[in-house]
């Protein structure tokens, strides 16, 4: 999948915990069949929604397998990144049976643009699969900004395309505007999906979708489909649960949701907390609306 090119709706997968700490196998491959039953155009493991970095490398290895045996073909992108370099060829070598990787802009260290665009262009020279780069400032500590993403885009083969949740409009529409032809640019916040998409972008890496996978899907593949009226009516219906799934830190809303349906335990792992009771409720108050 050399020339992987995402379109549409990918879940970023949760994973789910027993109530002891140790994952739920069985339920994680209940979560991944019910995304590909739900019409995920891709899935997206062991990257923030996942916990990753509280995951053992044997579980990584588990988690990876269980979503390349339920994926049903789909393209699978994978959470590798790290802030160093040998940190993320590492994690790489141990996960390579990913079709594309997902790397965050370094964390803690708050790079330079230029330290970004080296970064990004060392890891795209130690792979030769498909590299989305995952510009997440709010937790990263530091901004890619558009020409930087624009020139990776440019100059460097391998690649692919940008998960963008800096949650800044302008920047993103700067990036569609100026993206070479194969340049995939995806929402990285839920509630920004429809008007990216709308500008031209290509889909979503969606949290939302782990609760309710058939809406989300619906509503990206209106908007990519031209269908703007009705996808901006989805979108209006689901801004309670994109900005739920928000309430805390994600991925525990989202998690809480998934155990309110009965389909894992709530279960967080430190330094992450499990929900709490006000978040409960407010989760309880959005999915009343779609019984």
């Amino acid at each position: 999948m050399k020339d992987l090119f995402l379109r549409g709706a990918g879940p970023a997968l949760v994973t789910p915990f027993k109530c002891d700490g140790s994952v739920d196998y069985d339920a994680y491959v209940r979560l991944v069949k019910r995304q590909v039953e739900g019409g995920a155009d891709f899935l997206v493991a062991l990257a923030t929604s996942a916990e990753a970095p509280v995951l053992s490398a044997e579980e990584k290895l588990k988690l990876l397998a269980l979503t390349r045996e339920n994926a049903g073909g789909l393209p699978i992108i994978v959470g590798a990144g790290s802030n160093s370099i040998p940190g993320t060829k590492a994690n790489m070598e141990l996960l390579k049976d990913a079709d594309a990787w997902l790397i965050v802009v370094p964390f803690y260290n708050k790079p330079t643009q230029e330290g970004m665009f080296l970064y990004y262009k060392a890891i795209c020279e130690a792979t030769d699969k498909p590299v989305i780069i995952y510009n997440v400032p709010g937790r990263t500590g530091a901004n890619m900004l558009p020409e930087t993403a624009l020139k990776l885009a440019r100059k460097v083969p391998g690649i692919a395309g940008t998960k963008e949740a800096s949650g800044k409009y302008d920047q993103i529409k700067a990036i569609i505007d100026g993206a070479p032809k194969g340049f995939a640019v995806l929402s990285g916040d839920d509630d920004m999906t429809y008007d990216i998409i709308a500008a031209g972008g290509h889909g979503v890496v969606s949290v939302a979708q782990n609760v309710l996978p058939k809406p989300v899907v619906e509503m990206a593949h209106l908007a990519l489909d031209g269908r703007l009226s009705e996808a901006k009516h989805m979108n209006e219906r689901l801004q309670a649960l994109f900005k739920g799934c928000f309430v805390e830190s994600n991925p525990i809303p989202a998690k809480a949701a998934l155990a309110q349906l009965g389909l894992c335990t709530k279960t967080m792992r430190l330094p992450l907390t499990d929900a709490t009771a006000k978040t409960e409720e407010t989760i309880s108050e959005i999915l009343n609306q779609w019984k």
